[in-house]
């Protein structure tokens, strides 16, 4: 767990300290976001923060590489695909911050990377399924790998519209993928002791939360300085690859054989990490879909923009999206960690009021002033 945190702060260090460089580079080459009509934003922002995120990614997995216990993870092809599809990806939003690149050909791009990370070696292999066994997808497995590295890519990318929120809903989905990971491989006893097995995974999650976290200050209301597509497709890139080898790598005899409910969770946790900004895609797509144009028409009717639409502020209407993030992300490790539902419905229960609450507030006040 200390080589865990040591990685994780220099991921968070290096970004930190080269956020403000690559806003520098933003500014002096013009890749600035201009202040559009479905933005919230009032005056021209540096982009280009991905950047020192994808910097703060490579050093981190340096630093890994040299430690005793991490530097077994790199035997693996893993963080070696990982580290150069992101840098394909970072690429192709280094472009698209800089000159502007319409979506068909930005979906182009996220094709590749994902190609690139299957080439490697990171795709889905195998897929055990409670009661069934253990899987071989074969050929399917790159069609569905891809689709997942897609899906992800574009779902934190269409979240990517206040100061904070891709960042922050990152950093929560990457903690949540962590400790998962790091629990499962975590799960086996010599002697009395509990062994610690160093994952692909779990350190892929742990290095991106360190970058988010990094970068947060910097893009925290009101943001100094934006990710860009660079920085919000690395994230999802990361994640759908942390999932990737999470699945792959899972052995089902680790879970109690009492009950099959655990086992789903290491398929359907990837989807309650990012429920959310899955949520906002599937509804944007309809949306769009339903009014004639294209799936990638930027439009202001996010699940932020109508955060905003009902009274909540900047902050708390982030803060919002971060509880349900949380809610949803960490609910389904308790789960995961206690065995069973019933252990986890307190912390389900007591976030859920929370975020009710936190979330309701407009509409009371606006209730009271009616009155």
């Amino acid at each position: 767990m200390r080589e865990y945190a040591l990685v994780l702060c220099v991921a968070a260090a290096v970004t930190y300290l080269l956020t403000p460089i690559a806003r520098r580079l933003a500014i002096r080459i013009g890749a600035m976001a201009e202040p559009r009509d479905r933005d919230v934003h009032a005056i021209p922002t540096p982009r280009l923060g991905g950047l020192a995120m994808y910097a703060g990614v490579c050093a981190a997995f340096l630093v890994a590489h040299q430690l005793p216990a991490l530097s077994s993870v790199f035997k693996y092809s893993d963080v070696k695909a990982i580290t150069i599809a992101g840098g394909v990806i970072v690429l192709l939003g280094l472009v698209d911050d800089k000159w502007g690149i319409d979506a068909l050909t930005k979906l182009a791009g996220q094709v590749v990377a994902a190609g690139i990370m299957v080439l490697l070696g990171l795709q889905l292999l195998t897929l055990s399924l409670p009661g069934v066994g253990q899987l071989s997808l074969g050929p399917e497995g790159v069609p569905l790998t891809v689709l997942l590295a897609l899906l992800t890519v574009n779902a934190i990318n269409f979240i990517d519209g206040l100061d904070g929120l891709a960042a922050g809903v990152g950093a929560i989905a990457a903690l949540a993928f962590f400790a998962f990971s790091y629990s499962l491989s975590s799960g086996s006893v010599t002697h009395g002791v509990a062994q610690e097995r160093i994952s692909s995974p779990t350190l892929i999650a742990v290095v991106l939360a360190g970058a988010c976290l990094g970068f947060l200050p910097h893009n925290f209301n009101p943001a100094r300085v934006f990710m860009g597509d660079s920085g919000s497709m690395l994230i999802g890139l990361m994640l759908a690859g942390a999932a990737t080898s999470l699945t792959g790598q899972f052995n089902y005899g680790n879970l109690p054989p009492s009950t099959a409910f655990p086992a789903l969770l290491v398929l359907l946790l990837p989807f309650a990490v990012l429920a959310v900004p899955f949520m906002d895609l599937l509804l944007a797509v309809v949306r769009r879909t339903r009014s004639g144009r294209s799936p990638f028409s930027p439009d202001k009717a996010h699940l932020h923009h109508r955060l905003l639409e009902i009274g909540h502020s900047h902050t708390r209407a982030v803060l919002i999206m971060y509880g349900w993030t949380a809610l949803l992300a960490f609910g389904g490790v308790a789960v995961s960690v206690s065995g069973g539902p019933l252990p986890a419905l307190g912390i389900f229960g007591g976030i859920a009021a929370l975020v009710l609450v936190a979330s309701s507030v407009p509409l009371m006040r606006a209730d009271r002033g009616g009155r």
